[in-house]
């Protein structure tokens, strides 16, 4: 039934191949069972709803995307960098309740559904400068890189400085040091699921040593506490306008991009440079991210992990169903999940950034009206620690250095929606 299903001869693929591509994947993007409730409960959401939540949503995204985009061998889960934005941006930073903020996760979630159906979806992707996306892309990361040194130590609050070296001597942070360097050598010898073997071999040393408390492996799932808890009444304000479009933004274009990528190594992209069935998994994404705020997590989207089948042979959705399934497994580890020291797990997210900011290697460097705007928004996410404050200052800069260039009229309109947009809700701010 299956191989009828999933066409596996016309893929040039096989039942066994797609599902090593499953596991493959699913050892590669683990981590954000772990992760996703580390950050998320730092923001004022309940650890266990969010880890059953994140469970089920990414499950429940996979097969969405193996029974409707099932030529895509894709995994999808609340993403990195967006769950941040969430806890210390929309919660901690404007105050906004955890119901709230899954609020704004709904309507981005609609609003990227709606253009998903229609032809702004390929307007958008082709209007907003490569530059500026991979500017913005890196900022996340270096957003992520200073949250990561935060929970594993390596930075502290200085009055004079604003920063400073943390206490350098402390176990666990040594640990969780030990565990990234780890990360980096295990994908430089292309061990599969190096991050979360990273994770749990330095968590089993601290609970062997006495520094980690151990709190056990498997028991029945956390109760669902943000199930159908989201508040649209802030979410459709006008104070949370810039908070929906980042959302929207970044998981809109992120998914665009890994979407690209998988779409290259899988052999996806036609002679006419377009990919085959992108409308299938796009609108797969969007529904999962309605789905994922309704279960109460963060915005789910395409994981760039993904390639990790795909070089494994996979190459329809029967590895995305592979990937749920697995996901759906990890329901009952949520006792291992409270027992991860977090320095270990800032080990994680340290080196998620640097697969975020490697990618400005194809900033337009030569070309600095391109490549400013970048910069800003690298710099300005974590020096701010908002990644909407990022994206609304390189667009802002973008579209002043296209007007007094002379190049107004070569610039897409979207620029100068975004703009106007940014220059809005930092005067209501």
């Amino acid at each position: 039934m299956l191989d009828n299903y999933f066409n596996y001869k016309k893929h040039k693929t096989d039942f066994k191949t797609e599902v090593i591509a499953g596991v493959s994947t699913f050892l590669t993007m683990a981590y954000i069972m772990f992760l996703n409730p580390v950050i998320l409960a730092d923001g004022g959401f309940d650890f266990g709803g969010v880890f059953t939540a994140t469970a089920i949503a990414t499950a429940l995204a996979c097969f969405i995307a193996a029974f409707y985009a099932k030529t895509w061998p894709v995994g999808l889960a609340p993403g990195m960098g967006i769950n941040a934005f969430i806890a210390y941006g929309v919660c901690l930073g404007m105050e906004y309740t955890p119901a709230e903020a899954l609020g704004a996760v709904f309507v981005a979630g609609v609003v990227f559904l709606i253009i998903s159906l229609t032809p702004v979806r390929a307007w958008l992707i082709n209007s907003i400068p490569k530059s500026l996306k991979l500017g913005i892309g890196a900022g996340i990361g270096l957003f992520l890189a200073i949250i990561g040194f935060e929970l594993m130590g390596l930075t502290a609050d200085n009055p004079v400085t604003l920063v400073q070296l943390g206490d350098v001597s402390n176990p666990l942070l040594l640990l969780g040091a030990a565990a990234f360097v780890s990360m980096i050598v295990m994908e430089k010898m292309n061990i599969k699921g190096n991050i979360i073997i990273g994770i749990l071999v330095f968590s089993i040393i601290a609970w062997l040593t006495g520094y980690g408390k151990f709190n056990g492996i498997v028991s029945s799932p956390p109760p669902m506490t943000h199930l159908l808890a989201f508040d649209l009444g802030a979410a459709l304000s006008a104070s949370m306008v810039t908070v929906v479009f980042t959302l929207f933004f970044i998981d809109f274009f992120d998914t665009a991009g890994t979407l690209t990528s998988v779409a290259n190594v899988a052999g996806k992209v036609g002679k006419d440079g377009k990919i085959q069935d992108i409308e299938k998994a796009m609108l797969s994404d969007s529904v999962s991210t309605v789905a994922g705020s309704m279960l109460g997590t963060s915005t789910v989207t395409t994981y760039v992990e993904s390639a990790a089948g795909v070089k494994a042979g996979g190459r329809t959705g029967m590895t995305s169903l592979v990937i749920g399934l697995l996901f759906l497994c990890c329901l009952f580890l949520s006792p291992l999940a409270t027992s991860l020291p977090k320095e270990v797990d800032a080990a994680a997210l340290i080196y998620i950034a640097t697969l975020f900011v490697r990618n400005i290697s194809d900033i337009e460097w030569d070309d600095i009206a391109e490549a400013g705007p970048a910069v800003i928004a690298m710099i300005a996410m974590p020096f701010t620690y908002s990644i909407s404050n990022g994206i609304a200052l390189a667009f802002v800069s973008y579209a002043a250095i296209k007007i007094f260039t002379g190049k107004f009229a070569d610039t897409s309109p979207a620029i100068w929606v975004v703009a106007i947009l940014s220059v809005i809700s930092f005067a209501v701010a």
